[in-house]
C-alpha cells in the first residue's frame, strides 16, 4: 500500500480560513483548538442563540448558520480552503426523528455539495464508530468490517451511516476531496452538555450509578480525537475512513476506573438486558409524555448487546495517530466535571 502524501496546510493561512462546524460542542471545540495550534485562521459555524462557552479564548471569525439551512452553509464555506464538518445531533433518543435526519444526513449532504461548489480544497467529515460494522465474535472491528444496514441499532447510528454514504457519493461521483474520521467514545474537558458518554462518566464519578448493563466500548481522549482530525486533513487519503479510538474496555472495567479516579465505590450490580427492557419502555413513555430525557431506552439496550470494540491501527500507521491511555482521558474528564460543579 502506498504511503499517503502529506498535505501542506501551512500556506495561505492568513488569507484562507478553515471552517469548523460544531465548534461550540465537545469534539468540535477540541478540533478548533487543535487547528489553532497548527496556525489555521479559524471560521466557526454556530447556530443563532447557541451556547458559546466552548469558544472562549479562541481567535476566530464566527458565522451564524444551521445544518438545516443550506443557504447558510453555502455562505459559511465561501473563501475557505479547508472544512472540518463536526456538527451533528448526538442523542441516543429523540422525540422527533425527522429533525435528527435533517441535521445529520441532509445537513451533511448539503455541506458536501456547498464545499464542492465553493472549490474547498479538502473536507474532513467527523462520522462515528457508530457507522461501522461490528464483528460477530467481539474482536475489534476496523474500517473494512462489513455493515449490515438492517441491523444498525438506533436512529443516531443510522443517521451517521447514511451521512457517510452521502459523503462517499460526493467523492465517487463528483471528485470531492473528503476524508472521513470515525471517533470512538470521546471523553475529556469541555463536555458541557454533557454527551451520553460524558454523562455516564459524570454519574459514575458522583456515585450515581448503582447498577449497569455490561457491554464493551472504546474510550479515547477528546484532544486525541481532535489531533486525529488534523492528521486526517494533512495526511489522509480521499474517500478513506480512519477510526480514532484508544482502549477497548468492558463497561464494568470503565466504571471501575472512573470510581478509582474519583475515589468512589464502583457499581457492583450487573443487570441482564431482558431485566431492564420493561424499564426502558416505561422511561420512553414518560419522556414522550413529559418532554424529559429518558434515563434508559430500548436503543441503549440494543446497542449494549454487542461490544463496540475497534482498532485504530490504520490511523496509527497512515496518519501517525498516537492516542494516550484511556485512564488519562478519564482523569481529565473527572477533573473538568469537578471544576464545573457537575461532580461533587
Amino acid at each position: 500500500m502506498a504511503e499517503p502524501a502529506e498535505r501542506d496546510t501551512s500556506g495561505n493561512m492568513n488569507t484562507d480560513p478553515t471552517l469548523v462546524t460544531g465548534a461550540t460542542g465537545f469534539v468540535g471545540s477540541a478540533v478548533a483548538r487543535a487547528l489553532a495550534a497548527r496556525g489555521h485562521r479559524l471560521r466557526l459555524l454556530a447556530r443563532r442563540g447557541s451556547d458559546r462557552r466552548n469558544l472562549a479564548g479562541l481567535d476566530a471569525e464566527i458565522v451564524e448558520g444551521d445544518l438545516t439551512d443550506a443557504a447558510s452553509l453555502r455562505r459559511a464555506v465561501q473563501g475557505c480552503r479547508y472544512v472540518l464538518h463536526v456538527a451533528a445531533d448526538y442523542r441516543i433518543w429523540v422525540p422527533d426523528e425527522a429533525a435528527m435526519l435533517a441535521a445529520n444526513v441532509e445537513g451533511t449532504r448539503s455541506m458536501m455539495i456547498a464545499c464542492r461548489e465553493a472549490g474547498v480544497e479538502r473536507v474532513v467529515y467527523c462520522s462515528s464508530v457508530a457507522a461501522l460494522g461490528l464483528t460477530t465474535d467481539g474482536t475489534p472491528a476496523d474500517e473494512t468490517t462489513p455493515v449490515d444496514e438492517a441491523k444498525i441499532a438506533g436512529l443516531y447510528k443510522k443517521s451517521k451511516y447514511w451521512a457517510e454514504q452521502a459523503v462517499l457519493a460526493q467523492v465517487r461521483e463528483h471528485g470531492l476531496d473528503a476524508v472521513i474520521v470515525n471517533p470512538a467514545g470521546p471523553v475529556g474537558p469541555r463536555d458541557i452538555k454533557p454527551t451520553p458518554t460524558g454523562r455516564m462518566i459524570a454519574d459514575a464519578a458522583a456515585g450515581r450509578l448503582p447498577a449497569y448493563v455490561d457491554t464493551g466500548l472504546n474510550i479515547v481522549h477528546v484532544d486525541d480525537v481532535a489531533i486525529g482530525h488534523v492528521l486526517a486533513l494533512e495526511r489522509g487519503r480521499a474517500g478513506e475512513r480512519y477510526i480514532l479510538g484508544s482502549e477497548n474496555l468492558l463497561l464494568r472495567d470503565l466504571l471501575g476506573l472512573v470510581a478509582e479516579v474519583a475515589g468512589k465505590r464502583p457499581p457492583r450490580i450487573g443487570l441482564p438486558v431482558g431485566m431492564v427492557w420493561p424499564v426502558a419502555v416505561v422511561c420512553e413513555a414518560l419522556a414522550r409524555g413529559f418532554g424529559i430525557e429518558p434515563m434508559v431506552t430500548r436503543d441503549h439496550l440494543r446497542m449494549a448487546r454487542k461490544k463496540m470494540f475497534f482498532t485504530s491501527a490504520k490511523a496509527i500507521t497512515e496518519l501517525g495517530y498516537a492516542p494516550r491511555p484511556a485512564r488519562a482521558a478519564v482523569e481529565d474528564a473527572v477533573a473538568w466535571f469537578r471544576a464545573k460543579g457537575m461532580v461533587r
